[in-house]
């Protein structure tokens, strides 16, 4: 399952699955919200197993939670990235990035994908790096 994580305007984090219908978490530290999100996640099972006698398709017992960050959660993960600088190393409008790191408009799944894509190209350079 894929969890994304976000930050909260209150400093906090919140966690949400588009895998499973009610299913999130939240706290003050991302720790929190991720032990939130796990057992809201067990609940929500438990619950339809008590309504239809059988656990969601989305469950099992040995269910792996991927986590993942939204844009403007990794930026606030990740403080020392510039939003502007990063845009322009992975050839973006950086306005656009910097609108979409404080959540100003929405990311498109086409966007997300192609900044997925360029970040892994930049990590996969970057890695090439020995000091």
């Amino acid at each position: 399952m894929k969890a994304v994580i976000e930050r909260g305007a209150d400093g906090g984090f919140a966690i949400y699955t588009n895998d499973a219908q009610g299913v999130y978490g939240s706290g003050m530290t991302e720790q929190e919200a991720k032990t939130c999100f796990e057992e809201v996640m067990v609940e929500q099972a438990k619950y339809h197993m008590e309504q239809t006698g059988k656990y969601p398709d989305w469950y099992s017992d040995n269910i792996a939670v991927e986590y993942v960050y939204d844009i403007s959660g990794f930026f606030e993960q990740f403080p020392f990235i510039n939003a502007t600088a990063f845009a322009k190393e992975i050839g973006l409008n950086a306005a656009m990035m910097r609108k979409y790191k404080r959540k100003l408009v929405p990311v498109s799944d086409k966007q997300k994908a192609i900044i997925q894509n360029k970040y892994n190209e930049l990590v996969n350079r970057m890695q090439a790096v020995v000091f």
